[in-house]
């Protein structure tokens, strides 16, 4: 009996502490009243008021606890970090998404109630939601709040759901006609953080011409974002010629990065505008822009220019803006990192075969220190047929082209051409003709380099020498005419004079892209009509030569006049022509070639190799740049890992912090 008893009493004892563990009564059994336990029937959820300030412009006014998250009381829920994030994400969203995000969380923590019965939001509705904001988390590095998990709390429109935005819909149906699309700029500078959402927030406005991906990424692990625009964005179009702007490869030079922001808002607006210029020009174009190649160095330029300008900070007053930030966060000059083809060039420029085109990358340059926002660049320009190129500076007001070396290791000024001279000279001076000063007068504005030159433009090697350009490394490594715009005497102006920097080189940005359009195109094919990738076209008289594509295509840049062409690729025999081009000739003339089979010779692919060069298909022949630039990443990452900025709001939040909104 003695036994019973205390058996009855551990019963007892578990089923008590059962209920407070759980935090709920159990289920009454007809065998507990025996046991002498007394438990009663579990309540029934009620309809109640919606009491959160947060909340309380849902379509709907009655909700019900516990909620679908599990919070069992209002008080419970009010204290969480979700509720936290709904009540702040309009000001760490800077008004972008909301009301939308906001009340989709409320949705799941004041869930709709009618007859004493929770309904639950669609899921559709949180997937339309997902895909237009997802990027604005992203912006400020935030990940997708665990709770708008569409498939987890959230149901098909078969097993009865509502639209949580149905009340939200009614107001903009009130309202007047759709509202039009509108080009919105703001002129002043933006966080990597903002730059980034600023360019997803583009693509997501304009997703039939746009989208964005990332090339790689810095030392401190910031994403290389790069926003692309076409008709038809992520694929190569037979005969479509693609272009690239790169900003912000010195870290302090900002105002090439804040341009190329202001150019893509623009180019998505003005489409949906109707612009026909700008309609014309996406529809025949591939256009890549990479705002920031640094942004590593640029937070720390940022940072030290804010210090400048805190009248209360005495011992910063004296900002060095040609070297603070100019390289990345290993302190590499960017614009001295890329490998030094020109060198070979000169080298062996008097061999009777050398073309100054498609130059293999030296064993040797991989065992020295290669940047990874290098890398990543070089392996960019290798994976798309770019035809032309801009890279934007400060510090002058010109257009410098290749090349960059002198010819003479002696001479620092010395005019040193590439065989298409004149090709290059037109360039420039399309860019600086359609600025608004830049071709004005011939003498050094900036005094930092001397003379200038004449309208604006200048051989780089006649203003200053230097090796591992990234504008040699274009023209000598691959197809892509490249030249570099000086934007003015102040790296970092002041956020007044963005507004006139952009007036100043809005024509010339839109100019520059469409000269991409000028020379000639076609496709190389077989008899059968296949397109020959790989098949060289040369001019005669210029001894650098461009290839085809993927599919056979082909651009290459000329000035006007009479052209000797030759298609040729190993296997087939040469095929010649000769074309006019007009002065005044605004589209490329098309001219394609038929090769035939023909029996290879031993020696054919001599004259293109350089002896104990390797192939150009060599690219980091050991692979231990991309190793390491990852691993070193990992490693900046684990050992400087700093909470994001908008951390601070959730840091002493009730409970555990909410770690699921840390991005990895």
């Amino acid at each position: 009996m003695e036994f019973i008893r205390m058996n009855m009493k551990t019963i007892v004892f578990l089923n008590a502490l059962a209920t407070v563990v759980w935090g709920a009564p159990s289920l009454c059994d007809p065998e507990d009243e025996f046991l002498g336990i007394f438990c009663k029937e579990p309540e029934q959820p009620k309809c109640m008021d919606i009491m959160m300030n947060y909340c309380n412009d849902m379509s709907y006014t009655h909700t019900v606890f516990p909620n679908i998250l599990g919070h069992r009381t209002r008080e419970e829920a009010e204290v969480g970090p979700e509720y936290l994030l709904v009540s702040v994400v309009h000001n760490l969203l800077n008004g972008e998404c909301t009301p939308d995000i906001r009340m989709l969380g409320c949705s799941v923590l004041v869930p709709r109630c009618e007859k004493e019965k929770v309904l639950k939001p669609c899921r559709s509705t949180c997937e339309a939601v997902r895909k237009n904001c997802y990027h604005a988390f992203e912006g400020i590095e935030m990940a997708w709040p665990y709770f708008l998990d569409c498939d987890r709390f959230f149901v098909s429109d078969q097993e009865g759901c509502y639209d949580p935005l149905e009340g939200l819909r009614a107001i903009q149906e009130e309202g007047n006609t759709p509202e039009k699309p509108h080009t919105v700029i703001q002129f002043s500078y933006q966080s990597n953080a903002q730059m980034n959402s600023i360019l997803k927030k583009t693509a997501a406005r304009c997703p039939e011409i746009a989208m964005t991906y990332s090339i790689g990424r810095s030392v401190e692990g910031k994403d290389l974002l790069v926003i692309e625009f076409s008709n038809n964005p992520g694929v190569h179009e037979l005969l479509e010629p693609e272009m690239k702007y790169i900003g912000n490869m010195h870290g302090n030079e900002v105002l090439g990065r804040q341009l190329l922001i202001y150019l893509a808002q623009y180019l998505c607006s003005e489409y949906l505008l109707g612009n026909r210029r700008i309609q014309t020009l996406i529809n025949t174009t591939r256009i890549h822009i990479l705002p920031s190649m640094n942004p590593d160095g640029y937070e720390l330029a940022a940072a030290e220019v804010q210090d400048t300008i805190d009248p209360e900070n005495e011992e910063a007053q004296n900002y060095n803006s040609w070297t603070l930030g100019r390289g990345n966060a290993q302190n590499i000059d960017l614009n001295r990192n890329f490998p030094d083809l020109t060198t070979i060039v000169y080298s062996r420029r008097r061999h009777r075969h050398f073309r100054s085109n498609h130059i293999p990358i030296p064993d040797a340059y991989w065992f020295g220190k290669v940047a990874p926002e290098t890398y990543a660049v070089m392996k960019w320009i290798r994976s798309f047929p770019f035809v032309l190129s801009a890279n934007f500076h400060g510090g002058e007001l010109l257009v410098s082209y290749p090349y960059d070396l002198s010819k003479h290791p002696l001479e620092q000024k010395m005019f040193s051409p590439t065989p298409d001279e004149q090709v290059f000279k037109q360039i420039a001076r399309t860019y600086a003709d359609a600025h608004a000063t830049m071709s004005e007068g011939n003498s050094g504005r900036c005094e930092n380099f001397g003379s200038i030159g004449q309208d604006g433009i200048i051989n780089g090697a006649r203003w200053y020498s230097f090796a591992g350009g990234m504008q040699d490394f274009n023209y000598l490594h691959t197809n892509c005419f490249e030249v570099t715009v000086e934007l003015g005497c102040d790296k970092f102006p002041a956020e007044e004079e963005l507004y006139t920097g952009w007036k100043d080189n809005k024509e010339a940005l839109l100019t520059f892209m469409e000269s991409v359009h000028r020379g000639i195109k076609g496709i190389v094919k077989d008899a059968d009509g296949n397109g020959i990738k790989g098949a060289r076209i040369s001019v005669r008289g210029i001894r650098h030569d461009i290839t085809t594509a993927e599919n056979g295509d082909y651009w290459r840049l000329l000035t006007a006049g009479i052209h000797i062409l030759t298609a040729s690729a190993p296997g087939y025999t040469r095929a010649m022509k000769k074309i006019h081009l007009p002065a005044r000739m605004q589209k490329a003339g098309r001219v394609d070639f038929v090769l035939q089979k023909a029996v290879v010779e031993p020696d054919m692919e001599e004259d293109y190799r350089i002896p104990s060069m390797g192939t150009y298909e060599d690219f980091d022949p050991y692979n231990q740049f991309e190793r390491y630039t990852i691993s070193e990443q990992n490693q900046n990452r684990e050992e400087g890992q700093e909470k994001p900025w908008w951390w601070s709001y959730f840091s002493h939040a009730h409970g555990s912090a909410p770690t699921w909104l840390l991005r990895n």
